[in-house]
């Protein structure tokens, strides 16, 4: 077997698409159709099954996949200590980050790193959390950016940053005004939190509670945009992270007023699957996340 189609077909089971895993190894998607093809034959097994929509990895095509993501990734290394240069393995850093992550801050460090490391790039995807995590444990990223990290199985997590929650809400709201609030004084709010399935959202309201705020939801979502369309159209107050609100504080349509006690941040962590080996690249990128506006804390577990 040659080690091309291997690449292939692990592209293709990393992207969930031949025509991406075609794209990434720049052979027409007829061609890597044609190698997998050929690999199932050699093997005598199915590796992908067709017949499903969208399409799945049999049993043995999971097998097969991790043990070929191995040699690949192996012969690369092997490959650049011979040529005497870096492994091209991870040229491509994939992030995978939840939607409220600052899309500015997480600009800079992609353009930082792609000042430092030239011969490679960043791409990075927002997403749903659940889908942020899922995507790591699939092996079609890299990393992952999250809230709340701890805790999750499979996934290793590198402490990022701290953002301050606030009290938040409508620029004409009584509190709107107030140099900090208490938590007692959201008892009776009208609240507008996540879902209750979102880790944040129940360790939010697990923390309010705590605190002596009695919040009962009246709306929730899955994403903090959604939150503070809601809160902006006076459907009631949110607590959320400083760093989401600063285009609708520097608008004026929302307002956020500080915690007089037991202030409160949401931890942000980068994650990746637990016993994966990170790269040069991939690496390099993490440094620039920690050095660039994270916590300098490191825990690989």
């Amino acid at each position: 077997m040659h080690i091309d189609a291997l690449k292939i077909y692990c592209d293709v089971v990393r992207f969930r698409s031949f025509s991406r895993g075609a794209e990434a190894n720049n052979v027409l998607q007829a061609s890597a159709s044609q190698a997998i093809r050929r690999l199932e034959e050699h093997l005598g097994v199915t590796l992908i099954d067709r017949s499903r929509r969208p399409w799945e990895l049999t049993p043995e095509g999971k097998v097969f996949y991790n043990g070929s993501r191995e040699v690949v990734e192996r012969y690369y290394e092997v490959e650049a200590a011979v040529r005497g240069t870096r492994a091209a393995v991870d040229s491509v850093v994939r992030v995978a980050a939840i939607y409220s992550v600052n899309l500015r801050d997480m600009g800079q460090c992609v353009q930082r790193f792609s000042q430092l490391r030239p011969q490679a790039r960043v791409e990075i995807e927002y997403l749903h959390p659940e889908r942020v995590c899922e995507r790591v444990l699939n092996d079609e990223v890299n990393l992952g950016i999250i809230s709340f990290p701890e805790g999750r199985p499979g996934l290793a997590v590198i402490p990022w940053r701290e953002e301050p929650m606030m009290f938040v809400c409508h620029p004409r709201h009584p509190f709107a005004k107030k140099k900090s609030v208490t938590f007692a004084q959201l008892t009776g709010e009208p609240y507008v939190g996540f879902d209750a399935g979102l880790v944040v959202g129940k360790r939010v309201e697990q923390y309010l509670r705590a605190q002596g705020a009695d919040v009962k939801p009246l709306l929730r979502f899955d994403n903090i945009e959604a939150i503070k369309r809601a809160v902006e159209a006076g459907s009631g107050i949110s607590v959320l992270p400083m760093p989401s609100l600063e285009n609708e504080l520097r608008m004026g349509t929302l307002a956020a007023v500080p915690f007089a006690e037991h202030p409160f941040a949401r931890p942000l962590g980068i994650v990746y699957r637990r016993g994966r080996k990170l790269y040069a690249n991939t690496e390099a990128f993490i440094e620039v996340l920690k050095n660039d506006g994270g916590s300098t804390a490191v825990e690989k577990s």
